[in-house]
């Protein structure tokens, strides 16, 4: 990175601007009011923000990298609202590359896709706290090459997200499937299984609810798939919604806005029985003292690229292994041959 330009001035009195632009690789990248506080109760800055994504562009980026995202921008910061943005607006700069898609309701719109550091610090500029990235790449967009299960606590209980986690690696281990492990940088935990997209969406999410259906029914004390709080009764949601057509999940090595500045982050199986994990312990404060003792364990999950073109065919072994003594019990939507 070179600073080409730096400038300071006062606004009304009040505000101190600083501008610079960066030149990262090809693309020159205007930063501004640098001092704008996001965090405000942990003092971090927009400046601060722009750095970490700067820095952290080498580990993020293979997980980001060709896929539509949504953006999750505090202009304000995080003691406001905020808003979520999906479309690219005109004014992004031309360099930025970006997919066109077509909307499952009607319609089209154009999501931004970061594939270098230029366009992390370009959103970083935009206040862009969050990125949200699709299931699937945008040469594929309809064939996801991740799926994904997000447990979600009912209760201030990371032990019982632990737990949850051990027993649905156990399961997916079971039928010859690779789960890899994150904190999600909010509440829970997300379990990703790397595919090879050669099944589309709605095979993909049948097979996921179906693991989860039998999940939850060996452990129907401790899990539920009930969609709706108020019937959970304190047991953590297996949630497979994110297994469609349109729908994000937190990116690898994102900023969550939160109190600490909390970031999602891949973390080994054998860590989840640390009992200081939880899902804010790696902060942009702190993840790279991680990543400097260790390797990102997402780095070879392309590796293990599970094939759910023929479900069925998977159920079967599974249900082999098993002596047949356990339902699959399929969901209604799915697609089993």
């Amino acid at each position: 990175m070179f600073i080409l330009a730096l400038e300071s001035r006062k606004t009304l009195g009040m505000e101190v601007w600083n501008m610079a632009q960066l030149k990262l690789g090809p693309y020159t990248v205007e930063v501004s009011n640098t001092d704008r506080a996001l965090f405000p109760d942990d003092g971090i800055t927009k400046g601060d923000l722009i750095e970490y994504y700067r820095r952290i562009a080498d580990a993020l980026l293979p997980h980001m990298r060709e896929r539509p995202l949504n953006m999750q921008r505090f202009p304000r910061g995080t003691l406001d609202e905020g808003f979520w943005q999906q479309d690219m607006p005109d004014y992004f700069p031309e360099w930025m590359e970006r997919v066109t898609v077509q909307r499952e309701e009607g319609g089209r719109v154009t999501h931004v896709v970061c594939n270098n550091a230029a366009t992390l610090v370009y959103l970083a500029n935009q206040a862009c706290i969050t990125q949200h990235i699709w299931l699937s790449r945008r040469d594929q967009l309809r064939n996801p090459d991740r799926m994904v299960f997000d447990l979600d606590l009912s209760e201030e209980d990371f032990g019982s997200v632990v737990l949850a986690a051990q027993a649905l690696k156990g399961l997916l281990e079971e039928m010859d499937v690779a789960p890899f492990v994150m904190t999600t940088g909010s509440r829970g935990l997300h379990l990703v299984v790397p595919l090879d997209g050669s099944a589309d969406f709605p095979t993909v999410k049948a097979f996921a609810q179906n693991v989860a259906s039998v999940l939850v029914s060996r452990h129907p004390r401790d899990l539920t798939i009930e969609q709706r709080k108020g019937r959970r009764g304190g047991r953590v949601f297996v949630d497979t919604l994110r297994n469609s057509y349109g729908q994000t999940m937190v990116a690898p090595y994102s900023v969550r806005a939160k109190p600490g500045a909390p970031v999602a982050t891949p973390i080994g199986w054998n860590e989840l029985s640390d009992g200081k994990m939880h899902s804010q312990r790696y902060t942009l404060q702190n993840i790279f003292l991680r990543l400097g003792q260790r390797d990102d364990p997402w780095a070879q999950m392309s590796q293990y690229a599970a094939s759910l073109v023929n479900p069925g065919a998977v159920w079967r072994r599974w249900q082999a292994k098993r002596g047949g003594l356990e339902s699959s019990r399929p969901a209604s939507s799915a697609r089993l041959t």
